[in-house]
This record gives C-alpha cells, structure tokens and sequence, in this order.
C-alpha cells in the first residue's frame, strides 16, 4: 500500500479539496485594488453608474474594449458575464445548427436544446471532423469554440486549424463564436492570433470576460459583435435586464485607466503557473504508468484520461470520501474515464496533496477492476 493510500484514510478530518472549482484563488484577486477603484468610479461617475444606463452596457467601457480590438463602439455589448453574452448571440442569430466541441464547456452543453459536435485532440478541435459535421448544411451552422485554453481539457488550437477555420468562416461555410475568457492567463509560449483577427471579424464572434483577468464576482464580460448586431440586440437586451450592472462595469474601466490590468495579470499568471506545476508534478509522482494528462501553457484546467474501464464518477464518489473532488469527464461530454482537473483554486501544497488523495482512490478502483492500467504520457 503506498503512503499517500494509507494517509488518505485518516483525512476524514481535514477540508476537502476541491479540483472541481474554476475559479480563481482568493489571493489572485486585487481586493484592495478593486475596494479603491469603486470608491474612484462611484465618486467620479456618481448617477452613469448608479442609474439606468445604455443597454448595451456602459459606455466608457464599451469605448474602451472597441479600441482594444479596433472596432467601432457600436460593435461592443458589455454584458453581466460572458455566458450572457452567449445566450444573446443565440437569441439573436437563431442559428439553424449549433455545433460544439467534444467535449466544452458544460453550461452551454445545458443551454443548448440540441447541437453537433466535433471532437479535440491535442490540437484543439478537429477541423476534419468539424469539415464532416458542416458538409451538407443548407445555412452556415453556428460553432461555439474555446480554441485557447479549452475548458475543459486546457488545450489550445494550433495556428494551422486556426486559420483552417478562418477560411471557412470567411467562405461563409460558418459562423463562429470564439469564446476566449483564458487567453490572457498565459504561462508561457507565443499567443497565437484569435480567430477574430484572422478572419476579420465578419463571421466571428468574439467573446471574453474580467471573470479570469481582475474578479468573477464584478460579472463583467462582452462581445464583439458584426456589424449591425449590435443594435438589433438592444430590444433583447433591454427586455432581459432593462441595462447591466454598470457598477461593476465603472470599476473595470477604472482599473484599466489605473494601469492595473498588466501587473495584475502577471501575478495572477505566476501565481496560477505555480498551481499547474504542482499539478503535473504531483501526476507524474502518483500516476505515470496509470493515466494521462494534458500539459495546458495557460489557463485553469488539464485534463485527465484515467485507465480504461474506470468510471469518473464512481472514482469522484470514493475521492470524495478521501477529501478531494473533481468534475467527471462525461459532464463536458467526454469519454466515461476522463475528468477535468481544476488547479486555478487550491494552493500548490493543497494540488500536491490532493492528487496524492485521488491516486490513493484511484487504486482502490482499480483493485476492484483487477488493477488496470495504461501507458504513461510522453
């Protein structure tokens, strides 16, 4: 029996901890920053920001993110978070076939009634497949793709793919909206351009947030819309929440003009680089030979592939008993034995004893299935 199987059982004590949560350890977040730019934008901005505003969302802000990406104002919805924003396009665009990947994000997997899906490797999304999927369509699908940093496998779209994708877009084959909340969270590596700069944004839309860059709780994200967009979104917005939360949205922009954002974002990125190193070195310690992981140069989450034949979820239920958790791979739709790892929120000696807790599980499990195993990542 290894040590960390034998420590797993007198944990019963000690706080669960948690690979399940993707959000931000507290001490990411610039609290006394932030308590300063309210009292600022409330002073400052007193009834725009206290009153009903522009539907669209604050208008200062909504200039702001136009110039970042180069595009009029009127192109610019800020919403109350960005999975707003993604109920908005979808009302708006009525779209004949919604396609995702497999596996995404499990909200929109909810939201949507029915969808396609094409498959991620390594890579990013399969474009082949994707290619299959599109083929015989009567009116361009809709795509909704994270291409950097995928939640949930943290993996990023090759530049190739990417501007595979861009071609058909700008074909009018498709239309896609990129959701891209991670991409600033970078550990290393050269970013890549988004899709909405390689394609021009006429086919894409582009969609992020504050959530993972400054602090969830503001709910501030946005997107870029086509031409024209915008204002056919005003009724739909305004019969959803009359305007946004412009508090929060006064205090984002504040702390941009404050020159925050870059010295926030590098410690939020030395900070969060430090979570995944732990990470990928406690799964090499506990399971190389019995799993496989991704290896994500950024963002929140990697992705676990455990031995065939292991059930997630039975594995969560006895985890859980050990005092660690996780989400199940099935719930983003992915393969039965697979599962997110969420590494943004416990401290790196937390990562380190938690996936000794989910090793000490995991062997258990396989006791049961005859010891399986399978070969260890290169």
């Amino acid at each position: 029996m290894s040590a960390s199987r034998a420590n797993a059982s007198t944990l019963g004590e000690m706080e669960t901890i948690s690979f399940a949560r993707g959000v931000p350890a507290p001490e990411c977040l610039p609290i006394e920053e932030l308590a300063d730019c309210a009292k600022t934008a409330i002073a400052r901005d007193g009834a725009a920001a206290l009153l009903y505003g522009h539907t669209l969302g604050y208008q200062p802000l909504r200039e702001w993110i136009a110039e970042l990406h180069d595009v009029d104002p009127a192109r610019v919805v800020v919403t109350n978070g960005s999975l707003q924003a993604f109920h908005f396009v979808l009302s708006a665009l009525a779209p004949g076939r919604v396609i995702v990947e497999r596996p995404t994000y499990d909200r929109p997997r909810k939201v949507l009634t029915g969808f396609d899906e094409a498959a991620v490797d390594d890579d990013g999304l399969d474009v082949d497949e994707l290619e299959r999927v599109v083929a015989g369509s009567s009116r361009p699908p809709l795509l909704y793709t994270i291409p950097t940093f995928q939640n949930p496998t943290g993996v990023t779209l090759s530049e190739a793919r990417r501007r595979r994708l861009a071609e058909l877009a700008s074909a009018q084959r498709l239309r896609i909206l990129e959701d891209d909340p991670y991409g600033l969270v970078r550990f290393e590596g050269e970013p890549p351009p988004t899709l909405f700069e390689l394609e021009g944004g006429r086919s894409v839309i582009y969609s992020s947030s504050f959530s993972k860059t400054i602090a969830p709780g503001l709910r501030v994200g946005y997107v870029v819309v086509p031409e024209g967009l915008g204002a056919e979104l005003e009724d739909l917005v305004a019969s959803t929440y009359i305007t946004p939360a412009l508090v929060g949205q006064a205090i984002v922009l504040e702390f941009m003009h404050r020159g925050l954002l870059v010295p926030n974002l590098e410690r939020v990125r030395e900070l969060l680089r430090a979570r995944r190193d732990a990470m990928l070195g406690a799964l090499e310690r506990e399971l190389s030979g019995r799993a496989l992981w991704s290896r994500p140069q950024g963002g929140y989450f990697l992705w676990l592939e455990l031995p065939e034949g292991t059930d997630a979820t039975e594995l969560l239920g006895r985890a859980t008993q050990s005092g660690v958790t996780f989400v199940p791979g099935s719930d983003f739709g992915g393969a039965p034995n697979s599962a997110r790892l969420a590494f943004s929120f416990a401290s790196p000696a937390e990562i380190d004893e938690g996936i000794s807790r989910l090793a000490a599980a995991l062997e258990l499990v396989s006791e049961g299935r005859g010891g399986i195993g399978i070969a260890a990542p290169e």
